[in-house]
């Protein structure tokens, strides 16, 4: 996943899905966003795919692409658990403000 993420492309792919929300974009609408000719898109988005970052949806005559938001959690959560090693430095800020209130209820029960 993050090999996938690493080209500069691909990252400005899967960004533009992660804001584009669960329904995601249509290829051509991504293609003409990011100016990007379609074999080329076709290419970055199946390295995506491979690494089940983004999945396609077929409908009609058109393929719509949407960040797996899913495996998206778990590559945060592998990099939050594996990476940061329990420091909050590294942790969202929301994540990390849940932590030391739950920290600070625990000690007081």
């Amino acid at each position: 996943m993050l090999a996938a993420l690493a080209q500069d492309t691909r990252l400005a792919i899967f960004r533009l899905l992660i804001e584009a929300g669960r329904d995601g974009m249509s290829a051509g609408a991504i293609a003409e966003k990011l100016k990007l000719p379609a074999a080329t898109l076709s290419f970055h988005v199946a390295q995506l795919a491979r690494a089940k970052l983004v999945v396609a949806r077929p409908e009609s005559r058109f393929i719509y692409y949407a960040a797996n938001y899913t495996t998206m959690d778990s590559l945060v959560a592998f990099l939050t658990d594996n990476c940061c090693q329990g420091n909050e430095v590294c942790l969202p800020k929301t994540a990390a403000s849940s932590s030391s209130t739950r920290r600070r209820q625990s000690k007081a029960a």
